[in-house]
Formats: C-alpha cells, sequence, structure tokens
C-alpha cells in the first residue's frame, strides 16, 4: 500500500493538500481540507518543507503544525484502509465519507439514532427515481428476493443484509441464490409464505440473473452518489466497483420477426368465430405499425393521435432524456383505429399475460408456425421453435424495426421510429444480410 501527498502545480495562492491510496486493487484519491501555500511544498519530496535556520519563529510553528496535520492523515487513511475487511470493493466516495466521519462524528448523530436499513433505502430510492409503473414493479420483485435471500442466509448463522454486508462474496452467493430459488422455494417454504409472489419463481437463465445485478447495480450507484441537501451517500460501499463484482455480457440470438407478407396474413385472416380473439389480432398488427413497447401501447388513448400520426413519450429512456416518437399512420393502421372509434382507450385493450396467449394461439390459427432459432433463456444454448410457441408482444416491435432496418438500414432512422437512443446497440444484432443477399454476394465468385 502506498500513499501519496500532492498539491495542484501552478497555484499561486493557497491550495488543497491532496492524497492518492495505491494498492494492488485500489486507486482512491481524496483532496483534504489542509490549506497550504504552494511555496510551502516540497514536491520532490512530497510533504510541507522543513522550517530552515533564518526563519521567524511563528513561521516554524506554522510549518510544523502543517507537517503533522499531513502526517496524521496520512495515518488516519492507512489505519481506515487496513482495517476494513474488504478492501479490494473500496472507493474514492468511502475513503471521503470515512475520513469526515472520523474527524467530525458529531455530523452524523442524527443519522446513527436510526440507522437505515437497505430495505428503506430501497423502498426511498423507488420513490426519488423517475420510473415506469412496469420498472418499479420490476424493481420491487428484486427487493422480495433479497428479503428472502436474507432470510435464507439467517437459516444457517445470524445474517442481516446490509449496505457494509452487500460484499463481492455475499453478490456470489446470491447469484447462486438466484439460479437455484426455483427448488429453494420448495424445500423452504416458509421462508416463500413469508415473502411471497403471485407466482412461484421459476429457473433463470444468465440474461435474467443479469438483468437482475444491473438493477441492484443502479440501486448501489444511487446508494453511493452523496445527497444533493445533506451531501452524504448512503454508503461508500461499492462491490460492483473496480474489482468488484462484474456482470456477464447477455447472449442474444439474431432476432427472429414475421415479414410483411406474414404480418398481412394474419392481418387478413378469417377470426369471425372468435371476436375477442380477432381484437387482440388488430391490436398486435397495429403494434406492427407503430414499433412501440407494449408498455407504452398500453398508456395510449385517442389523444395520441395527432395529424395522422402517433406520438408518444418512450417510458423506458431516462427521465431526463425524454424522447418523443411520432410514428405516421399508413392506411392499414388508421383502418384498425376506425373500428374502434368509441372505445376510452386507444385500442380495446386486455391484461398483457391474456395479449401474449392470445398472439400464440391467433399465429396458430393462421398458420403462422415455421421454424426459428432462439436462444433458451435458462441453458443460454440456442435450439428450434416454432413462431407461434415463441411468439408474443415484442415480436411486433421486432417485426416494425426488422422490416424497416431490412429496407433503410439506417439504425438511427429507425431508432428515430421505434424510440432507441442514438447510438443504441439493440440494433447490431438486425445487421443478419438476408439470405437473398448472400447468394447474391457469392454468385460475384462466378
Amino acid at each position: 500500500m502506498n500513499i501519496k501527498t500532492f498539491v495542484k502545480r501552478g497555484k499561486k495562492e493557497f491550495t488543497d493538500v491532496c492524497f492518492r491510496v495505491r494498492d494492488t486493487t485500489v486507486d482512491l484519491h481524496y483532496k483534504s481540507d489542509i490549506v497550504i501555500n504552494p511555496s510551502d511544498w516540497d514536491e520532490k519530496n512530497q510533504c510541507i518543507k522543513k522550517p530552515s535556520g533564518n526563519i521567524l519563529d511563528a513561521q516554524k510553528k506554522r510549518l510544523i503544525k502543517l507537517t503533522d496535520e499531513v502526517d496524521n492523515r496520512k495515518k488516519l487513511i492507512r489505519d481506515l484502509f487496513l482495517a476494513h475487511p474488504n478492501p479490494e470493493s473500496l472507493t474514492s466516495v468511502w475513503l471521503v465519507d470515512a475520513i469526515d466521519k472520523t474527524l467530525h462524528p458529531e455530523k452524523y448523530k442524527e443519522e446513527e439514532a436510526h440507522q437505515q436499513t437497505i430495505f428503506e433505502a430501497f423502498d426511498e430510492f423507488l420513490d426519488k427515481r423517475s420510473l415506469s409503473d412496469i420498472r418499479k414493479k420490476n424493481f420491487k420483485v428484486i427487493r422480495r428476493a433479497l428479503q428472502r435471500f436474507e432470510l435464507f442466509k439467517s437459516l444457517t448463522a445470524p445474517f442481516t443484509l446490509t449496505f457494509d454486508s452487500l460484499t463481492l462474496d455475499v453478490l456470489i452467493e446470491l447469484e447462486d441464490y438466484l439460479f437455484n430459488e426455483h427448488t429453494i422455494c420448495e424445500e423452504h417454504k416458509a421462508i416463500y409464505e413469508a415473502i411471497s409472489e403471485s407466482r412461484k419463481p421459476v429457473a433463470k437463465g444468465q440474461n435474467t440473473i443479469n438483468d437482475i445485478y444491473t438493477k441492484i447495480r443502479t440501486f448501489m450507484i444511487w446508494a453511493n452518489t452523496p445527497d444533493p441537501t445533506t451531501k452524504i451517500a448512503k454508503t461508500a460501499n461499492n462491490a460492483f466497483g473496480r474489482n468488484g463484482y462484474k456482470i456477464n455480457e447477455c447472449v442474444y440470438g439474431t432476432p427472429y420477426y414475421i415479414t410483411i407478407e406474414e404480418r398481412n396474413k394474419l392481418y387478413n385472416h378469417d377470426f369471425s368465430d372468435n371476436k375477442e380473439l380477432a381484437i387482440q389480432r388488430d391490436i398486435f398488427v397495429f403494434q406492427c405499425l407503430i414499433g412501440c413497447r407494449v408498455g407504452d401501447l398500453y398508456n395510449m388513448t385517442k389523444a395520441n393521435v395527432i395529424n395522422g400520426a402517433v406520438e408518444y413519450v418512450a417510458r423506458k429512456t431516462n427521465d431526463k432524456k425524454k424522447i418523443t416518437v411520432r410514428v405516421p399512420l399508413i392506411q392499414m393502421a388508421k383502418d384498425i383505429l376506425n373500428k374502434y372509434p368509441d372505445c376510452e382507450t386507444l385500442l380495446p385493450f386486455t391484461i398483457e399475460q391474456y395479449y401474449n396467449v392470445a398472439i400464440k394461439e391467433m399465429f396458430q390459427l393462421a398458420g403462422l408456425t415455421r421454424i426459428v432459432t432462439v436462444i433458451n433463456p435458462k441453458t443460454g444454448l440456442a435450439e428450434q421453435r416454432p413462431i407461434n410457441e415463441v411468439a408474443s408482444s415484442h415480436l411486433a416491435r421486432r417485426c416494425f424495426i426488422g422490416n424497416l432496418y431490412k429496407q433503410v438500414k439506417d439504425p438511427n432512422l429507425v431508432g428515430v421510429l421505434s424510440g432507441h437512443k442514438e447510438g443504441s446497440k439493440a440494433f447490431s444484432r438486425y445487421r443478419e444480410l438476408s439470405e437473398e443477399m448472400k447468394i447474391d454476394t457469392v454468385k460475384l465468385l462466378e
């Protein structure tokens, strides 16, 4: 462990003494409240200049006092670092907070009177962050999973999940727990009776685990950020730091989507014997024509139709960077809307779960059963399935993006219509060349 002290160069007036802590796993920075004149700093030896014999006693005492302050601060930094049980996870934010709490304990007395639990902080995070209802719901599912994990670990030894106990090792244990939660819930039913879900846990794949950990990391970044009012962060511990938990890359296959011909086949299929399915078919085809996420679709009303186009704010995007999407309606989309003039919402929506069931049923009845290659979300392996078995509301969005991208191949232009942010990586998976283009290319060798 090495602690370097320095002042910023080029300063003619008073400046702060800074510290840099380096170890094999960390590189921490701390700007102290020790103020000196740059002319009193020995840059070569990284310390206050030693008093010479020809200076005044008052100046000599001042330099000696500054030297003691720098030495004491360096000792404090070393003691705090060596006393931490998980030094490889430390950040500069932790260092600043730990020093401030040691030097000014009176500032934290009120905070210590009621130490906020990690779950109370999680609730505050959900309350203060501007999240869509579906994203807030997803975060609450993770909160309950963390509560069950706490109970599960407590079966073998006393354990409380706190910001300090959320270390790299605990995150690794949590990953194993989440992978096996569908079997643990059968062995330890009392845990799931205490912290229940509407549905029993099912086997999770790596992509699902990655999504959970991405959300936990988002929460931890928020907790590590000082509050604008108090200037104090919830915690200085971040097990996702430089040498902490690394979230795996998600594995996606090439997006499969229905062609324009298949979309039209579905739209023209006779569902007169099942009027409810015909309604859901219209909704799905309409979604294929505007390319929005199902959450955005379900929030639309007639007011979203403006001068021959649908306008909406893509709700998944960062609230500070709202994206207003405007998609001109082609005649087929207008015809669908005209079928339901008295509907209070844009279209007669049902619950999303039934919508997805209806999509699979309408695909089968319309003969859309071709085989597609998908990635099994549990195993991460490619497998072949009939498209009607894997169809869902998101397939409508893919239909819109895939068919447009196939024609124009400009992700930014398609992104303007689909609500993707500029430079989105999502389009890289749509760059698979069509079989016809491959054949035409190979023929160049003839």
